[in-house]
């Protein structure tokens, strides 16, 4: 027969080992809990998902520049399209949203080549495309390519409210990632493209 202090210590072992083992399994239950509920750390961004998902390139969504040329929605390097997308009238608020944009993509640093802007919709007053592009400013980064939406396809994500813009942004390979409607945050999005343009 065991004496009972010997019998204490085989319990208290015990429940040390199960208390160690709850340490370790503990996050890691909350993990998959996490998960499941459909939380995922810090990938909340400023705009809406596009839901369903669409691939432009697929379907072959045509959107022709100045020059009679189809803009090509998959790249021959990979780079993303932040298209802007302008309502009826563009004028003052609509020209500080589109140089607000730019901006965003001057704040890229080095990898401002990873990133294409796109201009669908009427221009501002006063601004004149050169071949296929609009110059804002003086910094030539801070530049779009100019077409129009020939199938009317991108017609859903562009704003009705005169003096607006919205925003689509495109992944490399023609899927369409988020919308920017009406109004949107530009740091937000300056945000947004920090985070997924690296």
């Amino acid at each position: 027969m065991t004496p009972p202090s010997s019998d204490r210590a085989v319990r208290n072992s015990r429940l040390k080992l199960l208390l160690i083992a709850a340490v370790f399994a503990a996050p890691m239950l909350a993990a998959g809990l996490l998960t499941l509920s459909g939380w995922q750390p810090g990938t909340k961004g400023h705009g809406e998902p596009i839901l369903p998902q669409r691939n432009f390139a697929d379907e072959a969504l045509p959107v022709t520049l100045n020059d009679g040329s189809v803009y090509a929605w998959r790249d021959a390097k990979p780079r993303m399209t932040l298209v802007a997308l302008t309502g009826p009238d563009c004028a003052t608020r609509c020209l500080r949203q589109l140089e607000a944009m730019a901006k965003a993509r001057v704040m890229l640093n080095r990898n401002q080549p990873r990133l294409r802007l796109l201009l669908v919709g009427a221009l501002p007053p006063g601004q004149a495309v050169v071949g296929n592009r609009l110059q804002l400013g003086a910094n030539p980064d801070a530049s779009y390519l100019v077409g129009h939406d020939t199938g009317g396809k991108l017609a859903a994500f562009a704003p009705g409210t005169p003096d607006s813009v919205s925003a689509l942004l495109v992944e490399s390979n023609g899927t369409a990632l988020s919308l920017y409607p009406t109004g949107f945050d530009a740091a937000g999005l300056a945000q947004d493209l920090q985070k997924v343009i690296r």
